[in-house]
């Protein structure tokens, strides 16, 4: 079973990034920063939030659903809020997705807010509402169920460090993911999770037997070159010792984000 984990950062690198989520043939593709947004044409659309604009993908959910038919997929939006087609403001959805392949099929699954709430009427001020996507699989090659479990973690403004909020989303990530996952059974967790290594987040998901293969395995650093700020750690893998891990990696090329993808094999 392949998963890959990657903050596709709305669709800015467009150009490579359909094409590799094409072609990676992963099982299971969890997936932070898309976008929804349907009742827009164009193919772009901008994000403004002060000093901060973004291109964006309309509607990257729908773009990466065409080149991925094999695939069933989730879309979990965290808010509807302002983006601008030239000068107009429109309506965008915004958060995770994850597609997984039909020949796994989904036999259990949770979707809940580990921090705030959905909002219809704005993306709301920092830190904003964060989601969880949580799905329990039948893995027919492996003869047994395997769990896998995305966020996008919190940003604040004030940086990484850990905070009130952070701690309480790291609860809500354990009790989301003890809603579908036996105890017995693989667990995969997964994401941007927006914090350094000696984060409380890790302090929790230790709880459920998970071991980070980014920090294990010598990494350090998931971003890529079009992210020019210090702390290069944000996204991450973990694993219960019950996963057989024949390959991972933090791809380097080809630069498809400002994060890059995470690629785990599991034998």
């Amino acid at each position: 079973m392949r998963i890959v984990s990657l903050n596709a950062w709305g669709g800015k690198l467009h150009a490579p990034l359909i094409p590799y989520l094409a072609e990676i043939d992963a099982d299971v593709l969890c997936l932070q920063e898309i976008t929804r947004s349907v009742t827009v044409s164009s193919d772009w659309l901008v994000y403004r939030d002060g000093s901060h604009i973004l291109p964006q993908r309309a509607n990257l959910f729908a773009e990466i659903k065409a080149v991925l038919p094999t695939h069933d997929a989730f879309f979990a939006p965290t808010a509807r809020g302002e983006l601008f087609e030239g000068e107009t403001s429109v309506m965008s959805e915004f958060g995770l997705a994850t597609f997984v392949h039909q020949s796994c099929p989904i036999i259990g699954q949770a979707m809940d807010f580990v921090h705030g709430d959905f909002s219809d009427k704005g993306y709301g001020p920092h830190p904003r509402a964060r989601n969880a996507q949580c799905l329990r699989l039948f893995d027919y090659r492996a003869d047994r169920p395997i769990t896998v479990a995305q966020l996008h973690g919190l940003r604040d403004l004030a940086g990484k460090q850990d905070t009130p909020a952070r701690r309480g989303q790291a609860d809500a990530l354990v009790a989301l993911i003890r809603r579908i996952w036996r105890e017995s059974e693989p667990l995969v967790v997964c994401g941007d999770f927006n914090v350094l290594p000696d984060s409380v987040m890790f302090e929790a998901l230790a709880e459920l037997g998970l071991t980070d293969l980014v920090t294990s395995r010598g990494y350090e650093d998931t971003r890529t070159s079009h992210y020019t700020k210090e702390g290069r750690y944000a996204d991450y893998v973990l694993v219960t010792a019950n996963v057989d891990v024949a390959a991972f990696d933090v791809v380097e090329q080809p630069e498809i984000s400002d994060h890059r993808a995470l690629v785990l094999e599991i034998a």
